[in-house]
């Protein structure tokens, strides 16, 4: 179980520019699951609260821009602004949003409107992975929710179809708002710095379909079988029990 877990707020994406796209445009070319099965079923039984980790804001506040917000606010009753119960919280998220970020919550798993989900609910828990050269070259995952995403641990399960539709999207983004493009490179480089200091390196899903294990110094590319990248907390305990599928009590 997790009690305590450092909350981590989620960037959405920046939609102010030259040529703006509209968000129900992105959402309708950014709509499949990341696999087939309901990955919150294999999360949430290790969540007290037995809530997927990512709808449970115990663990991740998205945020969203005010454009996003007000796009939501007029077709569906899904979201509200998020409030806290922790004043520290509070204060630690609201010091780090940007101006033009709000932190929203939704109703909960339960009430999903998978045509309402944000950016972040789709693209969560990848973000574009930008090399060196500031090519935006494929999938990696937000390594902070390692030992909780369920996802993380499974990556042969994520389909052909979103990969190439999350590619798609964000190749649109970068062409509309190059800045955002920047941020990624920034979350990139502080990625590498880190996996070189754990001495790991970084999973990619790469846009030509297949994957990689990524040498963070040199950013050599060691093609690899899908399943031979890591698992990690209990997931990787339920995957060495004889049924690895069972669902813990």
């Amino acid at each position: 179980m997790f009690r305590d877990a450092k909350v981590v707020l989620w960037y959405p994406l920046k939609m102010p520019g030259p040529r703006p796209v509209s968000f129900g445009e992105l959402y309708s070319q950014f709509h499949l699951s990341i696999t087939e099965i309901n990955c919150g079923d294999k999360c949430s039984p290790y969540n007290e609260l037995r809530v997927p980790f990512c709808c449970d804001t115990q663990h991740a506040v998205p945020t969203a821009y005010r454009e996003e917000w007000d796009f939501l606010s007029i077709s569906t009753d899904l979201w509200h602004l998020w409030k806290c119960d922790r004043l520290e919280d509070d204060e630690q998220l609201r010091s780090t949003t940007p101006p033009d970020h709000i932190l929203i919550e939704c109703q909960g798993h339960l009430s999903c409107q998978r045509s309402y989900r944000t950016m972040t609910c789709r693209s969560f828990p990848f973000f574009p992975y930008v090399n060196r050269e500031g090519e935006f070259i494929g999938l990696t995952y937000y390594w902070e929710y390692e030992d909780r995403c369920w996802i993380i641990s499974n990556l042969s399960s994520v389909s052909d179809r979103y990969r190439e539709q999350f590619v798609h999207v964000y190749d649109i983004v970068f062409s509309v708002m190059p800045d955002e493009k920047e941020n990624f490179r920034h979350y990139s480089i502080v990625m590498r710095r880190i996996f070189r200091r754990r001495r790991r390196t970084i999973p990619l899903l790469h846009r030509n379909g297949n994957s990689y294990k990524v040498t963070p110094g040199s950013e050599k590319l060691r093609r690899v079988h899908m399943d031979h990248f890591s698992k990690f907390g209990n997931y990787r305990i339920a995957a060495q029990m004889p049924f690895p599928d069972e669902l813990v009590d």
